[in-house]
């Protein structure tokens, strides 16, 4: 049974439907690849603009390859600001933040569904192999000036399978050019990834390898979530989409890619070879120049990529492109589903984009946390301790804690809890013995240890939420007047000269 031509389970009808919704500009004059698509795609994060589809990039030969920036970032219109991620999930693209992360965790508690295996698909409309490989002469963004390289892959999905082929993972890691058959990419612990990696090293053998561009939407979605070790991301988007994927296996390994692939590059990597890597304009806004590291080399055997292929591009940096759409919101989505089935009260969590998704304000109900008996010292240990040693909270460094009344999806209502409600250093449990993740600033360029502590619980409850129930009205719109003059005032709203 072929996967259904959807915009979540196609690449190529998910560009389609983005035009449809008015969230696609297409540009037709060339544009160099080296920094300008990259500059324009950041305009749009910066400006909530349409996503944008380069129809000629400068170099590209025989329709490879197009290149598709902005492929999941947000929207202007607030009736329509998830449209991207909403569309990725076959959801409407009016869908909100909560729709959106129901649906990511829907599978978690359910028996995968396993991609249907085709003797071939749209990715391998056109096949190169050995001299006519050369990623020196594609059209690879730039994307920032300061970046160590060209990299290619920034939304793309690697695959790869233990040595016992009982696990296939499907991830996005960061890879830049190293030359014309190589690439170099980040590869760190706890990664899936890595892992795998790790078991390979152990056979002494190279890994395996495929990474695949223009995935079906709910694929990408689904590699960027921090699922559970040994849960095989094929199956778990099946699940969650109610529709088995359509795979084939690659050209010279034995991996499964999804036949609808824009572009698929195989070969394995390398257990023993590392080069230079980065440095790279990372999600929290920042290039440290001249900061790289030795990384795993990949090496590149085959391409395959249908006619007039589509690169997808994350231009990453400050707020707001597809590394806090997708990383901040999926572990959020994670950390809220584990919360749930420890038993916490937790109804609701969601990482702030203002934060750069390093926090994630964790929303509880508050009569059950009085009739638990939690102390806000109990709490804040106790699910530090659930977070901060589980996958889903290694990108995460402060929780905040907050009540019934705050909106978790709403920035200004945290700030507003947090600033207000949690007194420093009194309200707060430090964690120092836990995974850190290096890629945050203070972690890797500011103080103490790059990859070990840095985390906190800040509890923006109220002492009284612990005890009697809140003991304050809001002084806000919802809150300070009658139901009747609040409806008049919104059935009036635009006959006083302000707009909807």
């Amino acid at each position: 049974m072929a996967t259904p031509n959807l915009p979540h389970l196609n690449f190529r009808t998910f560009v389609s439907a983005l035009e449809s919704n008015g969230d696609l500009v297409r540009i037709a004059q060339e544009i160099d690849p080296v920094l300008e698509a990259a500059a324009i795609t950041r305009r749009v994060y910066e400006t909530d603009g349409p996503a944008v589809l380069f129809e000629n990039m400068k170099g590209a030969k025989n329709g490879f390859f197009r290149i598709l920036g902005a492929p999941n970032g947000l929207n202007a219109d607030p009736k329509t600001r998830y449209g991207r991620m909403a569309l990725h999930l076959g959801l409407p693209h009016t869908a909100g933040m909560g729709e959106i992360l129901d649906k990511m965790t829907s599978a978690a508690q359910k028996p995968p569904i396993p991609p249907v295996v085709c003797e071939t698909g749209e990715c391998k409309e056109n096949i190169l192999k050995g001299d006519e490989i050369n990623l020196l002469n594609i059209p690879a963004p730039l994307i920032h000036k300061d970046d160590g390289g060209r990299y290619i892959q920034t939304y793309g999905m690697h695959v790869v399978q233990s040595p016992d082929g009982k696990w296939t993972n499907w991830s996005i890691a960061r890879a830049m050019i190293k030359d014309g058959r190589h690439l170099v990419g980040l590869v760190i612990n706890p990664q899936h990834i890595w892992q795998i990696h790790q078991m390979w090293k152990k056979e002494g053998r190279d890994c395996p390898w495929a990474l695949c561009f223009g995935v079906p939407p709910a694929a990408i979605m689904a590699a960027s979530m921090p699922i559970p070790d040994g849960v095989s991301e094929s199956g778990y988007i099946g699940c969650m989409t109610g529709h088995p994927l359509s795979v084939v296996k690659c050209e010279t390994n034995d991996l499964l890619v999804p036949t609808t692939s824009e572009i698929v590059l195989e070969g394995t990597l390398s257990i023993t070879e590392v080069a230079s890597e980065g440095p790279f304009g990372e999600m929290h806004g920042y290039v440290f120049p001249g900061d790289s590291h030795q990384n795993p080399v990949y090496n590149v055997d085959c391409i395959t990529h249908r006619n007039d292929a589509i690169l997808p591009m994350s231009a990453c940096g400050r707020l707001t492109d597809e590394t806090h759409t997708m990383i901040g919101a999926l572990a959020a989505a994670e950390i809220g589903r584990i919360c749930h089935e420890a038993g916490l009260p937790v109804i609701g969590a969601f990482s702030p984009f203002q934060s750069t998704v390093t926090w994630v304000a964790i929303k509880f109900d508050t009569a059950k946390i009085r009739e638990q008996k939690w102390t806000s010292k109990e709490l804040r240990q106790h699910i530090g301790d659930l977070v901060f040693n589980h996958k889903a909270g290694y990108t995460i460094h402060r929780l905040v804690l907050v009540g019934d009344d705050i909106d978790v999806f709403e920035d200004k209502d945290i700030m507003w809890a947090f600033s207000t409600r949690c007194r420093p250093g009194m309200d707060e449990t430090f964690f120092e013995d836990v995974a850190g993740f290096p890629l945050v600033p203070y972690m890797s360029h500011g103080n103490g240890k790059p990859n070990r502590g840095g985390k906190v619980v800040s509890d923006a409850l109220m002492p009284s939420e612990y005890t009697t129930g809140a003991d304050w009205v809001a002084a806000d719109f919802k809150n300070s007047y009658p139901a009747e003059l609040k409806e008049k005032v919104l059935a009036n709203w635009v006959a006083y000269g302000f707009k909807q």
